[in-house]
């Protein structure tokens, strides 16, 4: 590609980011089929919430009401929150959005309407900044007093649950790693995972499979998976726990070139091997659906898709590994809590709140809901579950190895994925820029939208 032809991408992209900046707050029209299902649960909930916030139940008092950002625990919490209310009364209504939705544009959205939920997910750093001064203080909890990872503002109070510890980075089939002689325990760095793809590209046939990988890159509905999760390997992989050195260059506004040009050689190996449909316009839906039945050997994925795996009816079995881009070995996964949830201070139920967390994370019946029924990894002291699911097992041997990498990503500026990183992936991934281009073009998209957003 040329160099004018480059420049107009960028300028494109960067056009494209301030306006979608501009009119964030109502952006959920682009979903994928995961969050086609958020939206349609979200209408109803959110009817539902805004007709009973005012109602008692059984005389107990007002509902409350949680806003969730993993769509893939929906069932799960709902579950969760029936048994509360079965034990206690309280009625919780679960409002769940994920995939391609813009979760703090529609909370934005409902606080402007005055609709504002009890409680809400935050991811970090940049949505904080956007409730900061709006939300409780939970260091009186008991949850708060358990845990490591519960959410802390500038003064060190904490203000966001943690529900859980989660890990993400390439997640294999060891059914067919086995059947090509691959030992995952051997895929610690580029060369290995790039001789690895060539064995089983040279395979497929006899593997019964239609591609090496399944990496889904169109921008408008997965653009947090590569401009959050894969991304965030360039930030902290491969470094030990707590170093954000890289991440904080990147804060300020400045890839480092030699590491971006391996993360960018390393992405441009997934795209190659990955199915191209699903590269290019598939859902977070169509990318589980190709490795679950069978047709991959790899997907870029965490173990947030366990709950997932037995709606497939998943025989074979799983293990996750590092998304190990450098030359260099990289054994450390990225985990860390997904998100958090905090209360809304000036709702009229924040005790009530702080006593449906307490209950999820002291609880027997709270913590077997999350670790077990949901696949988490409990991130309190105290609890005593362990999770069943194939990949929270495959993490936890990360965990309690202490072979973790914290993850950064989400305490950039709220909307660099969404808003310009995406769009970068997927015309590296249609082959629209080459691998140089794609480094130069991430450089300039992030000093252009950390100068723009300060």
């Amino acid at each position: 590609m040329k160099s004018k032809h480059l420049k107009a991408l960028i300028a494109f992209g960067l056009s494209l980011t301030m306006l979608t900046a501009c009119g964030s707050s109502s952006t959920t029209s682009s979903s994928s089929a995961k969050s086609s299902t958020a939206t349609t649960s979200t209408a109803t909930t959110s009817t539902a919430a805004s007709s009973t916030t005012t109602s008692t139940t059984q005389g107990t008092g007002e509902a409350i009401r949680l806003v969730n950002g993993k769509i893939e625990i929906d069932n799960q919490l709902k579950a969760i929150a029936k048994a509360y209310q079965e034990k206690t009364g309280q009625e919780v209504i679960i409002e769940s959005m994920g995939g391609g939705v813009d979760i703090q544009g529609q909370i934005k959205s409902y606080f402007a309407a005055g609709n504002m939920p009890d409680m809400f997910v935050i991811g970090g750093d940049g949505d904080f900044a956007n409730w900061e001064g709006k939300v409780a203080d939970l260091s009186d909890t008991a949850f708060a007093k358990d845990t490591d990872f519960g959410y802390k503002d500038a003064e060190g109070k904490v203000v966001g649950f943690p529900y859980a510890v989660e890990g993400y980075g390439i997640t294999y089939n060891a059914d067919v790693l086995e059947k090509a002689g691959i030992d995952p325990a051997t895929l610690v760095n580029y060369d290995a995972f790039k001789a690895a793809f060539e064995k089983i590209d040279s395979m497929k046939g006899e593997l019964g499979l239609s591609a090496v990988a399944s990496v889904a890159a169109e921008s408008g509905q997965m653009y947090w998976s590569t401009g959050n999760h894969i991304l965030g390997y360039y930030y902290t992989g491969g470094l030990e726990r707590g170093d954000n050195s890289i991440f904080d260059k990147a804060l300020a506004g400045e890839f480092d070139s030699a590491r971006m040009t391996e993360f960018a050689e390393f992405t441009e190996l997934l795209f190659k091997y990955a199915d191209p449909t699903v590269l290019i316009s598939g859902t977070y839906d169509d990318q589980l659906a190709l490795f679950a039945q069978g047709k991959t050997a790899f997907i870029t994925q965490g173990n947030w898709i366990d709950p997932s795996l037995p709606e497939y009816n998943v025989t074979f079995k799983v293990g996750l590994l590092p998304l190990a881009f450098t030359k260099a070995e990289m054994t450390n996964i990225l985990a860390d809590c997904p998100s958090w949830w905090v209360v809304y201070k000036d709702g009229k139920n924040v005790d009530a709140c702080k006593a449906f967390l307490d209950y999820l994370a002291t609880s027997e019946e709270g913590q077997t809901g999350l670790v077990k029924d949901a696949g988490m990894i409990s991130p309190y002291k105290s609890s005593t579950v362990v999770p069943d699911a194939p990949l929270a097992t495959s993490l936890k041997t990360y965990v309690d190895a202490g072979k973790t990498s914290s993850w950064a990503w989400s305490n950039m500026p709220e909307g660099i994925a969404q808003n310009a990183f995406g769009l970068v992936f997927e015309l590296f991934a249609k082959g629209e820029i080459d691998k140089t281009q794609f480094v130069e073009m991430m450089q300039t998209t992030l000093a252009d939208y950390i100068a723009n957003n300060k």
